[in-house]
């Protein structure tokens, strides 16, 4: 139990990320990468700010961890993210050599880390990336389920 409690905690503080995407009108995903107890790296989606299609919550956190690490490899550390990654992210995810990753709601349309694909355990790959799905799933996807209600309505 005290595992699921401190994936709850994590998760909680990568939902902040994703409010920061809501309030920027991005899609509302939020991650953060932890090492030894302290983030070292976060994210929210920047995809229309950035006009740039890589600019996904993993991809930004990943690439902070890194610069924060000194290093591309980030084997001690975890990876909290409020969706599911799709399939660039979870690429990047193995490439990193992340050990863990929990996501918060999943993704039935795009997610690559159980959904659809199993990327991050696929046994053909040189690095396999446990994985926790499922954590505050309907808080994760309630945030979400709005921004699309509210962009449903505007367009």
């Amino acid at each position: 139990m005290k595992i699921n409690r401190e994936h709850e905690h994590w998760m909680e503080v990568a939902l902040k990320e994703a409010e920061i995407a809501l309030r920027r009108k991005e899609v509302p995903v939020g991650a953060i990468i932890v090492h030894k107890g302290s983030i070292i790296g976060k994210g929210s989606n920047q995809i229309e700010m950035l006009r740039d299609p890589t600019a996904h919550a993993e991809m930004i956190a990943l690439t902070a961890a890194a610069s924060n690490l000194g290093n591309r490899r980030l084997e001690k550390c975890t990876m909290y993210v409020t969706l599911e990654p799709c399939p660039m992210c979870a690429g990047a995810i193995v490439l990193a050599r992340i050990p863990l990753l929990v996501f918060g709601a999943y993704d039935p349309k795009a997610g690559a880390c159980s959904t659809l694909y199993t990327i991050t355990n696929d046994i053909r790959l040189n690095h396999r990336v446990h994985t926790v799905g499922g954590i505050l799933e309907e808080k994760c996807s309630a945030i979400l389920k709005e921004f699309f209600k509210v962009k449903r309505k505007i367009n």
